[in-house]
Protein backbone atom coordinates (compact mmCIF):
# COMPACT_ATOMS: atom_id res chain seq x y z
CA UNK A 1 0.00 0.00 0.00
CA UNK A 2 1.71 3.11 -1.23
CA UNK A 3 1.30 6.46 0.83
CA UNK A 4 0.22 8.52 -2.19
CA UNK A 5 -2.35 5.77 -2.97
CA UNK A 6 -5.96 6.41 -2.97
CA UNK A 7 -6.19 3.50 -0.38
CA UNK A 8 -4.43 5.82 2.14
CA UNK A 9 -6.01 9.19 1.04
CA UNK A 10 -8.29 10.62 3.62
CA UNK A 11 -8.93 7.36 5.87
CA UNK A 12 -7.69 4.13 3.53
CA UNK A 13 -11.36 2.84 4.11
CA UNK A 14 -11.85 2.01 0.30
CA UNK A 15 -13.75 3.86 -2.13
CA UNK A 16 -17.20 1.55 -1.73
CA UNK A 17 -16.48 3.18 2.15
CA UNK A 18 -15.69 6.11 1.61
CA UNK A 19 -19.10 6.69 -0.84
CA UNK A 20 -21.17 4.91 1.40
CA UNK A 21 -19.99 7.20 4.23
CA UNK A 22 -20.38 10.35 2.81
CA UNK A 23 -24.17 9.90 2.53
CA UNK A 24 -24.56 10.63 5.81
CA UNK A 25 -25.30 12.82 8.77
CA UNK A 26 -24.64 12.03 12.23
CA UNK A 27 -25.57 14.69 14.93
CA UNK A 28 -24.77 17.51 13.82
CA UNK A 29 -22.09 16.38 11.28
CA UNK A 30 -21.79 15.09 7.85
CA UNK A 31 -19.56 12.27 7.40
CA UNK A 32 -16.66 12.50 5.11
CA UNK A 33 -14.82 9.12 4.83
CA UNK A 34 -14.15 6.29 7.00
CA UNK A 35 -11.36 6.79 9.54
CA UNK A 36 -10.23 2.60 9.39
CA UNK A 37 -9.32 0.43 6.81
CA UNK A 38 -11.11 -3.03 6.83
CA UNK A 39 -8.57 -4.43 4.52
CA UNK A 40 -6.01 -4.81 8.01
CA UNK A 41 -8.25 -7.09 9.20
CA UNK A 42 -7.77 -5.09 12.99
CA UNK A 43 -11.07 -5.51 14.79
CA UNK A 44 -11.99 -2.14 16.04
CA UNK A 45 -14.00 -1.13 19.01
CA UNK A 46 -16.41 1.47 17.37
CA UNK A 47 -16.89 2.80 14.14
CA UNK A 48 -14.93 5.69 13.10
CA UNK A 49 -15.20 8.45 10.82
CA UNK A 50 -13.73 12.00 9.71
CA UNK A 51 -16.56 14.13 9.66
CA UNK A 52 -17.71 18.04 9.34
CA UNK A 53 -20.07 20.12 11.20
CA UNK A 54 -23.12 21.19 8.28
CA UNK A 55 -22.06 24.57 8.87
CA UNK A 56 -18.50 23.46 7.80
CA UNK A 57 -16.59 25.21 10.27
CA UNK A 58 -15.59 21.95 12.23
CA UNK A 59 -14.05 18.57 11.36
CA UNK A 60 -14.07 15.87 14.02
CA UNK A 61 -13.02 12.11 14.55
CA UNK A 62 -16.62 10.64 14.69
CA UNK A 63 -17.17 7.30 16.68
CA UNK A 64 -20.82 5.29 17.10
CA UNK A 65 -20.76 1.93 18.65
CA UNK A 66 -21.66 -1.12 16.59
CA UNK A 67 -24.75 -2.17 15.30
CA UNK A 68 -25.95 -4.50 18.10
CA UNK A 69 -23.68 -2.76 20.57
CA UNK A 70 -24.54 -1.58 23.86
CA UNK A 71 -25.34 2.13 23.37
CA UNK A 72 -25.90 3.24 26.90
CA UNK A 73 -22.58 2.09 28.01
CA UNK A 74 -20.75 3.34 24.81
CA UNK A 75 -22.04 6.61 26.03
CA UNK A 76 -20.94 6.14 29.34
CA UNK A 77 -17.56 5.91 28.55
CA UNK A 78 -17.04 8.31 26.08
CA UNK A 79 -18.64 10.85 28.96
CA UNK A 80 -15.81 9.84 31.17
CA UNK A 81 -13.74 10.18 28.39
CA UNK A 82 -14.05 14.04 28.58
CA UNK A 83 -11.91 13.57 31.65
CA UNK A 84 -8.92 11.94 30.66
CA UNK A 85 -5.53 13.23 31.19
CA UNK A 86 -2.15 12.73 29.75
CA UNK A 87 0.12 13.57 26.48
CA UNK A 88 -1.69 10.51 24.48
CA UNK A 89 -5.02 11.17 25.87
CA UNK A 90 -8.00 11.81 23.05
CA UNK A 91 -10.60 12.98 25.15
CA UNK A 92 -14.00 13.23 24.00
CA UNK A 93 -15.62 16.80 23.54
CA UNK A 94 -18.52 16.33 22.50
CA UNK A 95 -21.08 13.85 22.13
CA UNK A 96 -25.03 12.74 21.36
CA UNK A 97 -27.94 14.00 23.18
CA UNK A 98 -30.43 12.11 25.59
CA UNK A 99 -32.66 10.43 23.24
CA UNK A 100 -30.29 10.53 19.82
CA UNK A 101 -28.59 7.64 18.32
CA UNK A 102 -25.03 7.21 20.12
CA UNK A 103 -22.29 9.09 18.69
CA UNK A 104 -19.11 10.79 20.37
CA UNK A 105 -16.47 13.07 18.91
CA UNK A 106 -13.41 15.21 19.51
CA UNK A 107 -11.60 17.91 17.70
CA UNK A 108 -10.10 16.33 13.90
CA UNK A 109 -6.29 16.06 13.57
CA UNK A 110 -4.38 14.42 10.59
CA UNK A 111 -4.17 10.58 12.62
CA UNK A 112 -3.70 7.28 11.09
CA UNK A 113 -4.58 4.17 13.24
CA UNK A 114 -1.50 1.85 13.70
CA UNK A 115 -2.57 -1.43 11.51
CA UNK A 116 -3.17 1.40 8.45
CA UNK A 117 0.53 2.67 9.86
CA UNK A 118 1.94 -0.76 9.05
CA UNK A 119 0.43 -1.05 5.64
CA UNK A 120 0.94 2.47 4.68
CA UNK A 121 5.11 1.40 6.31
CA UNK A 122 4.84 -1.40 4.23
CA UNK A 123 5.57 -3.91 8.04
CA UNK A 124 6.38 -3.54 11.35
CA UNK A 125 7.74 0.22 12.54
CA UNK A 126 11.53 0.93 13.03
CA UNK A 127 12.74 0.76 16.81
CA UNK A 128 12.75 4.16 17.54
CA UNK A 129 8.98 4.42 16.38
CA UNK A 130 8.22 2.06 18.73
CA UNK A 131 10.16 3.14 21.74
CA UNK A 132 8.31 6.33 21.38
CA UNK A 133 4.85 4.87 20.89
CA UNK A 134 5.21 2.98 24.01
CA UNK A 135 7.36 5.77 26.23
CA UNK A 136 3.91 8.52 24.97
CA UNK A 137 1.30 5.49 25.88
CA UNK A 138 2.93 4.34 29.27
CA UNK A 139 3.23 7.77 30.39
CA UNK A 140 -0.55 8.16 29.13
CA UNK A 141 -1.85 5.34 31.48
CA UNK A 142 0.27 6.14 34.48
CA UNK A 143 -1.45 9.38 34.97
CA UNK A 144 -4.99 7.45 34.12
CA UNK A 145 -4.03 5.35 36.97
CA UNK A 146 -3.02 7.82 38.92
CA UNK A 147 -6.78 9.28 38.39
CA UNK A 148 -8.04 5.95 39.59
CA UNK A 149 -8.84 4.97 36.04
CA UNK A 150 -8.03 2.08 33.61
CA UNK A 151 -8.17 2.71 30.27
CA UNK A 152 -9.32 -0.99 29.34
CA UNK A 153 -9.50 -0.70 26.02
CA UNK A 154 -5.51 -0.47 24.75
CA UNK A 155 -5.21 -2.22 21.18
CA UNK A 156 -3.39 -1.63 18.01
CA UNK A 157 -6.81 -0.01 16.59
CA UNK A 158 -7.54 2.49 19.25
CA UNK A 159 -3.92 4.16 18.90
CA UNK A 160 -3.88 6.59 16.36
CA UNK A 161 -0.29 8.04 14.95
CA UNK A 162 -0.20 11.96 14.92
CA UNK A 163 3.16 13.76 13.56
CA UNK A 164 3.37 15.21 17.16
CA UNK A 165 2.50 11.72 18.86
CA UNK A 166 0.53 9.24 19.68
CA UNK A 167 -3.26 9.28 20.81
CA UNK A 168 -5.24 6.96 22.81
CA UNK A 169 -8.54 6.43 21.61
CA UNK A 170 -11.45 3.55 22.26
CA UNK A 171 -11.69 4.22 26.15
CA UNK A 172 -13.66 1.90 27.73
CA UNK A 173 -13.82 -0.57 24.78
CA UNK A 174 -13.39 -3.73 27.41
CA UNK A 175 -16.23 -2.41 29.78
CA UNK A 176 -18.90 -1.45 26.73
CA UNK A 177 -18.27 -4.94 25.37
CA UNK A 178 -19.90 -7.13 28.23
CA UNK A 179 -20.73 -6.66 31.79
CA UNK A 180 -17.91 -8.25 34.49
CA UNK A 181 -18.38 -11.30 35.16
CA UNK A 182 -19.35 -12.73 31.20
CA UNK A 183 -16.45 -13.89 29.19
CA UNK A 184 -15.42 -11.27 26.41
CA UNK A 185 -13.57 -13.87 24.06
CA UNK A 186 -14.20 -13.47 20.62
CA UNK A 187 -16.67 -10.24 21.22
CA UNK A 188 -16.94 -8.62 18.13
CA UNK A 189 -14.16 -4.58 18.36
CA UNK A 190 -11.78 -6.40 20.78
CA UNK A 191 -8.85 -7.86 19.35
CA UNK A 192 -8.36 -11.32 21.21
CA UNK A 193 -4.36 -10.74 21.29
CA UNK A 194 -4.44 -7.54 22.79
CA UNK A 195 -7.49 -8.67 26.08
CA UNK A 196 -5.71 -9.12 28.81
CA UNK A 197 -6.63 -12.73 30.36
CA UNK A 198 -8.12 -11.83 32.97
CA UNK A 199 -10.65 -9.44 31.36
CA UNK A 200 -11.47 -12.07 28.62
CA UNK A 201 -12.75 -14.24 31.31
CA UNK A 202 -14.66 -11.67 32.36
CA UNK A 203 -12.56 -10.17 35.21
CA UNK A 204 -13.02 -6.35 36.10
CA UNK A 205 -10.41 -4.44 34.17
CA UNK A 206 -7.92 -3.20 36.17
CA UNK A 207 -4.44 -1.12 35.72
CA UNK A 208 -2.06 -4.50 35.00
CA UNK A 209 -4.84 -5.29 32.00
CA UNK A 210 -3.41 -1.46 30.53
CA UNK A 211 -0.29 -2.93 31.02
CA UNK A 212 -0.81 -6.26 29.38
CA UNK A 213 -2.57 -4.39 26.68
CA UNK A 214 -0.19 -2.11 26.00
CA UNK A 215 2.70 -4.69 25.45
CA UNK A 216 0.36 -6.57 22.78
CA UNK A 217 -0.13 -3.12 20.91
CA UNK A 218 3.39 -2.99 20.69
CA UNK A 219 4.29 -6.51 19.93
CA UNK A 220 2.04 -5.66 17.32
CA UNK A 221 4.16 -2.36 16.36
CA UNK A 222 7.35 -4.18 16.72
CA UNK A 223 6.05 -7.43 14.34
CA UNK A 224 2.79 -7.46 13.33
CA UNK A 225 1.01 -8.75 15.10
CA UNK A 226 -0.08 -9.21 19.09
CA UNK A 227 0.85 -12.58 20.31
CA UNK A 228 4.59 -13.20 18.67
CA UNK A 229 6.97 -15.92 19.62
CA UNK A 230 10.06 -14.38 21.86
CA UNK A 231 12.18 -14.74 18.89
CA UNK A 232 9.94 -12.81 16.31
CA UNK A 233 10.38 -9.70 18.54
CA UNK A 234 13.48 -7.31 17.93
CA UNK A 235 16.14 -8.12 20.22
CA UNK A 236 15.45 -4.68 22.05
CA UNK A 237 12.02 -5.30 23.66
CA UNK A 238 12.13 -9.03 24.10
CA UNK A 239 12.47 -8.83 28.03
CA UNK A 240 9.93 -5.50 28.38
CA UNK A 241 7.46 -6.44 26.36
CA UNK A 242 7.59 -10.41 27.27
CA UNK A 243 6.79 -9.21 30.76
CA UNK A 244 4.27 -7.25 30.05
CA UNK A 245 2.43 -10.22 28.40
CA UNK A 246 3.03 -12.70 31.07
CA UNK A 247 -0.22 -14.41 32.27
CA UNK A 248 0.17 -13.24 35.44
CA UNK A 249 -1.21 -9.82 36.43
CA UNK A 250 1.46 -9.54 39.43
CA UNK A 251 4.28 -10.55 37.54
CA UNK A 252 3.73 -7.73 34.86
CA UNK A 253 6.20 -4.34 35.37
CA UNK A 254 5.21 -1.42 36.76
CA UNK A 255 4.66 1.60 34.26
CA UNK A 256 7.38 3.73 35.45
CA UNK A 257 9.90 0.62 34.97
CA UNK A 258 8.36 0.38 31.28
CA UNK A 259 8.93 4.10 30.57
CA UNK A 260 12.32 4.03 32.15
CA UNK A 261 13.23 0.61 29.57
CA UNK A 262 11.50 2.26 25.96
CA UNK A 263 12.78 5.62 26.95
CA UNK A 264 16.41 4.21 28.04
CA UNK A 265 16.46 6.16 31.27
CA UNK A 266 16.30 9.61 29.37
CA UNK A 267 15.08 11.54 31.51
CA UNK A 268 12.88 13.68 29.24
CA UNK A 269 10.79 10.28 28.50
CA UNK A 270 8.50 10.22 25.28
CA UNK A 271 9.52 13.67 24.63
CA UNK A 272 12.92 13.03 23.53
CA UNK A 273 11.32 10.39 21.58
CA UNK A 274 8.95 12.11 20.15
CA UNK A 275 11.24 15.06 18.05
CA UNK A 276 11.20 15.23 14.36
CA UNK A 277 11.66 11.65 12.59
CA UNK A 278 10.01 9.97 15.21
CA UNK A 279 8.04 8.49 12.43
CA UNK A 280 8.55 6.77 8.93
CA UNK A 281 8.38 8.86 6.02
CA UNK A 282 6.00 6.75 4.28
CA UNK A 283 3.65 7.47 7.71
CA UNK A 284 4.02 10.77 7.37
CA UNK A 285 3.33 11.40 3.80
CA UNK A 286 0.12 9.84 4.26
CA UNK A 287 -0.79 11.77 7.25
CA UNK A 288 0.06 14.86 4.75
CA UNK A 289 -2.03 13.65 2.12
CA UNK A 290 -5.41 13.15 4.41
CA UNK A 291 -4.94 16.39 5.66
CA UNK A 292 -5.04 17.75 2.07
CA UNK A 293 -8.13 15.25 1.15
CA UNK A 294 -9.43 16.40 4.24
CA UNK A 295 -9.24 20.21 3.72
CA UNK A 296 -10.27 19.82 0.05
CA UNK A 297 -13.63 18.23 0.98
CA UNK A 298 -16.32 20.82 0.33
CA UNK A 299 -19.89 20.47 1.72
CA UNK A 300 -22.25 20.88 -1.32
CA UNK A 301 -25.55 22.44 -1.81
CA UNK A 302 -27.97 19.41 0.60
CA UNK A 303 -25.29 18.43 2.90
CA UNK A 304 -22.70 16.00 1.23
CA UNK A 305 -19.19 16.35 1.28
CA UNK A 306 -17.44 15.86 -2.23
CA UNK A 307 -13.83 14.48 -1.62
CA UNK A 308 -11.27 15.95 -4.25
CA UNK A 309 -9.00 13.09 -5.98
CA UNK A 310 -5.31 13.62 -6.78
Amino acid sequence: MQANGGATGVAAGGEAARASASRRQVGPYRVITALDDPRTRVPVPERRYIARSVDGQHTVLLSLPHPGGDARRFLLEAEDSRYLLGPAAAPVTALAAPGEPAWCARPYLPVLPLPTALAVNGGPLPERTVRALGAALAETLAVLHAQGLTFAGVSPAAVLLAADGPRLSCYGAVRAAAPDGTPRSGLPGLEAGSLPPEQASGGRPRPLGDVYALGATLAYAATGHTTPERDELPAAFRTVIGRCLTRDPGARPPLAELIGALAEENPSGSTALLAPGWLPGRVIAALAHQSAAVLAAEIRPGGSPALHSD
